[in-house]
């Protein structure tokens, strides 16, 4: 089958109006790029590529009220009031496949932890793959700043944490099944590349970041050619990443079943977690910048709850209005970094659920302590300034003691110090 007999398939077609709906379009023709701005309203218009010679399909992550309005030199201002919305994500590359599947599977699995629904996977039809999240799936604003606006910086904000909460497992997964030689062999890399301050990084072996380099950047649509290894890049079921092989993505094997980031499939305000911590996360980096070399120790015995601060208690005595899901990941949080153990804070994880106006589900309880059993490192609850977290709950009623310090843990720790002094 060739290309042209491909692209005329009618379920392609739809497929390309589908997802085209309120964006950048740019069709290639082999070596030759098309016109900019251009869109996709109706079959008519694919139909018009497809005789021109199309090979490739290609979009933009952002979402426009006219993209055709688009031009070369825009200000971020101009910019900002005319895009609607922008799709998350994630570009995962490596000339291994079977290495951007350990990541793609790590990244999936943050997801869940996060129990976001409308993620979407496809393959990029070379030899990664690209996971996607609806705008839909954020909430409205952040901090009173619209997240329409927070482009690009919210897409780099995301993969830079997402990459902080995978990378040890994609490392362990990555040596155990292969040498560090061995890596550096196949992917065609010198071994000391792969190494960052004498430790080795995963993500010199594979690529993770999110397809825009700046605003309007494009990445190709789903069931589009990649001109390189003439493969589809074909949407995916989560369960599917696995057992994945490129003759799934011959053109001949293709079938139309998947839509990649369907709208309909996403849940507003679903990421509203995975967004606050990870702008916590970045809150967080730039502030210990000049203190690297600071570290934290959890004490050996577990702080006694009478030292912890006021929003804790009033957290622990259950969540009264919505906030549970950010809830428990404060109190996981400060719990483990304030020395109990798994055992004892799943325990009281489990009763603090039974005082929330209404119960979480014990599956997602699981699923989240499942996750921070594999971690290999705790981290802080937010910081005491991020508004985003306890004072939007309702929780952040300081007192005399709270002034003079910035994160609840310290908080306790200090409490208990000074109990013992």
């Amino acid at each position: 089958m060739n290309f042209k007999e491909y692209y005329l398939r009618r379920d392609v077609i739809k497929e390309f109006v589908r997802i085209s709906k309120d964006r950048e379009v740019q069709a290639w023709f082999k070596d030759m790029p098309g016109k900019r701005p251009d869109v996709i309203n109706l079959e008519g218009d694919v139909l018009d590529y497809v005789n021109k010679g199309m090979s490739s399909l290609h979009l933009s992550t952002e979402r426009w009220d006219d993209p055709l309005r688009l031009k070369t030199g825009m200000t971020k201002k101009e910019l900002d009031e005319l895009r609607k919305g922008w799709d998350y994500i994630i570009d995962i590359d490596c000339k291994v496949l079977e290495y951007s599947k350990i990541a793609a599977f790590y990244v999936l699995d943050l997801f869940k932890f996060y129990n976001i629904k409308g993620v979407s996977l496809k393959f990029s039809g070379g030899t990664g793959f690209h996971i996607g999240l609806c705008f839909e799936s954020f909430p409205s604003e952040v901090n009173n700043i619209k997240i329409k606006n927070l482009f690009p910086e919210g897409l780099h904000v995301l993969v830079s944490y997402m990459k902080s909460m995978i990378k040890d497992h994609v490392t362990k997964d990555l040596l155990k099944s292969n040498s560090i030689n061995e890596i550096a062999l196949k992917i065609g890399k010198p071994k000391e590349s792969l190494y960052v301050n004498g430790t080795f990084d995963p993500f010199n072996v594979v690529g993770i970041d999110t397809v825009l380099i700046s605003s309007r950047h494009l990445f190709r649509s789903p069931y589009s050619f990649n001109e390189k290894k003439w493969l589809v890049s074909v949407p995916l079921k989560i369960s599917e990443l696995k057992e994945f092989n490129t003759e799934m993505a011959k053109p001949e094997n293709v079938k139309v079943k998947l839509k990649f980031l369907d709208p309909e499939l996403s849940i507003k305000g679903e990421a509203n977690s995975l967004l606050l911590d990870a702008f916590d996360f970045e809150l967080k980096k730039k502030k210990n910048v000049n203190e690297k070399n600071v570290v934290y120790e959890v004490p050996k015995n577990a702080i006694k709850d009478e030292f912890f601060p006021p929003c804790m208690k009033i957290l622990i005595s259950g969540v009264k209005v919505d906030g549970r899901k950010r809830g428990m990941f404060i109190l996981i949080n400060f719990l483990r970094n304030s020395g109990y153990g798994l055992d004892v804070a799943e325990k009281m994880i489990n009763d603090w659920n039974k005082n929330n106006y209404e119960l979480l589900k014990e599956g997602y309880i699981k699923a989240q302590l499942s996750w921070f059993k594999k971690q290999n490192k705790l981290i802080l609850p937010p910081n005491c300034d991020n508004q985003a977290y306890y004072q939007a709950m309702g929780i952040c009623k300081p007192d005399n003691f709270c002034k003079m310090i910035k994160n609840p843990v310290n908080y306790a720790v200090r409490k208990s110090r000074m109990k013992k002094g």
